[in-house]
C-alpha cells in the first residue's frame, strides 16, 4: 500500500496553538502533562501534520522523563536525525521526514538490550491510532507489529 506523507497547509491550520508550537516552532511540551507519555494501548503513533507512521507502542518504554519514549523508530525512513546547539550543547533532533514536523530529540542513554536508543518525543507532534482501529484508518500493513509470537517486534 503506497502512502503521500506531506506537510499540507490545510492541516497546519487545523493544529491546535500546542500542536503547532511543537511542530513548526521546535517547542518542547511540559513533561508528564501530555497525552502520550503514559499511554500503554496498542498502536502506532503517526506525524500529527503529514500521517507517516513514526513508533510502534511495542518499542515504547517508560523513561520516566514524563514524555513518549521509545527505543527505535517504526519506519526509520520517516524520521530525520540532525544536529541541534539550541540549548548551547550538542543534541539530535528528530524530525518527520516528509512534513519535516519537530518530533523530539533521541537520546544514547536507552536500554542497551534495545540498542541504546532512548526517542524522547512530543505528545503534541504525534496521533495514536490503536491496534484495533489500524485497518480502519488505513494503517492495516502495521499489525504486523503486534502479531509476533512473543510481542516482540522483528528487528
Amino acid at each position: 500500500m503506497s502512502h503521500e506523507y506531506r506537510k499540507d497547509p490545510e492541516t497546519i491550520s487545523r493544529l491546535s496553538p500546542e500542536q503547532y508550537r511543537v511542530t513548526q516552532e521546535a517547542a518542547t511540551e511540559p513533561p508528564f502533562h501530555n497525552p502520550y507519555w503514559d499511554n500503554k494501548e496498542p498502536g502506532i503513533y503517526v506525524d500529527i501534520v503529514s500521517g507517516e507512521p513514526l513508533f510502534a507502542s511495542v518499542d515504547k518504554y517508560d523513561s520516566g522523563t514524563g514524555w513518549p519514549t521509545f527505543t527505535m523508530p517504526i519506519e526509520p525512513n520517516n524520521v530525520v536525525e540532525i544536529a541541534d546547539t539550541s540549548l548551547g550543547i550538542t543534541r539530535t533532533e528528530v524530525r518527520s521526514a516528509h512534513a519535516d514536523s519537530h518530533l523530539g530529540h533521541v537520546f544514547d542513554d536507552g536500554p542497551a538490550e534495545t540498542g541504546g536508543l532512548r526517542y524522547c518525543m512530543n505528545s503534541a507532534a504525534l496521533r495514536f491510532i490503536r491496534r484495533d482501529d489500524l485497518e480502519h484508518e488505513g494503517y492495516g500493513e502495521y499489525r504486523r507489529v503486534f502479531e509476533h509470537p512473543d510481542g516482540e517486534r522483528q528487528r
